[in-house]
């Protein structure tokens, strides 16, 4: 793989992963258009390496607003630690069970079972753009209905110095559970379904938005390590088929295209944020939904 072609993948990475948009299909469908291999040991480790420039790209962004809404004090750092562990639990408790379901039905008899086999497939890829497109629209349009109590909210949050600018309990779990559903799937976009997924259950958009964005911090190194470990054993395994895989390589490709990610991040907050505040989060809807037919047609013509 060339540089042009991660620095190509680091940009649609990080232009996608903090819209509502599923960065992962992004990037699948530029691999195979690149005539990559998106579920292969050395692309999914690239990818994950990716997240993490764009965790970055999450805490220089959202760190003066984080500090205020949950480290102004002991109490608040206390209240959010809860929420966000609570949150992340039930992630891993739904993720995981979603991943060995699949592990153990699709690939029933197979020699090697892993669940980033299905990477590569759009034929899966496109619904689950269009679900996640439907759920934000739904979550977009209901806002606008409600545009008045999210303002009042805001409202309180700036008065009270963000002492009350968090989700409630509830609220996290929900929004835990979802991200649980977000991760096997290629497409359902992570943070388009965690933020709508608040908003349905009572949160305002500014809320849901900070708090999805710190789950993906607090999940993203388990993710990375994950990886990794697949990269591992895969090099290992190569090594014994006679065929090795370029570790050196393939570390130091990743750790370029997370620097090009982090900066495409910056950048995509900056427009995210703009487009919440505005109104418009339906719009994210519409276009995965628009997005979810080219992944399909793209999948009839072969890729």
């Amino acid at each position: 793989m060339s540089l042009l072609k991660v620095i190509i993948l680091a940009v649609v990475q990080g232009l996608a992963e903090l819209l509502p948009v599923s960065s992962s299909a992004h990037v699948v469908v530029a691999e195979k258009l690149m005539g990559l291999d998106p579920s292969a040991p050395q692309m999914t480790l690239l990818l994950v390496m990716l997240h993490t420039g764009t965790m970055f790209a999450v805490i220089v962004f959202f760190w003066k607003t984080w500090k205020q809404a949950y480290f102004s004090s002991t109490d608040a750092f206390k209240q959010f630690a809860v929420l966000v562990l609570w949150a992340t639990l039930l992630t891993g408790i739904v993720g995981e069970t979603i991943k060995k379901v699949i592990e153990k039905t699709l690939f029933h008899g197979a020699e090697k079972a892993e669940i980033e086999q299905l990477f590569s497939h759009l034929e899966l890829i496109a619904p689950a753009l269009a679900a996640a497109g439907v759920l934000i629209l739904v979550a977009g349009l209901l806002e606008r209905r409600q545009i008045v109590s999210n303002v009042a909210d805001s409202a309180r949050d700036r008065a009270l110095g963000f002492a009350y600018a968090t989700v409630t309990f509830r609220q996290a779990g929900w929004m835990g559970v979802v991200q649980g559903l977000a991760l096997p799937f290629r497409g359902f976009s992570r943070s388009g379904s965690t933020i709508s997924t608040g908003m349905l259950v009572g949160a305002a958009k500014e809320r849901a938005e900070r708090f999805s964005f710190a789950m993906a911090v607090v999940i993203t190194p388990a993710v990375v390590a994950a990886e990794a470990l697949r990269l591992q054993k895969a090099s290992h395994a190569a090594m014994l088929a006679g065929a090795p895989i370029d570790l050196k390589g393939s570390l130091l490709f990743s750790a370029l295209g997370m620097s090009f990610s982090f900066l495409a991040g910056l950048v995509a907050l900056k427009w995210l944020s703009s487009w919440l505040e505005s109104g418009r989060w339906y719009l994210f809807g519409i276009y995965c939904l628009l997005a979810s037919g080219v992944v399909f047609y793209l999948h009839t013509r072969g890729f």
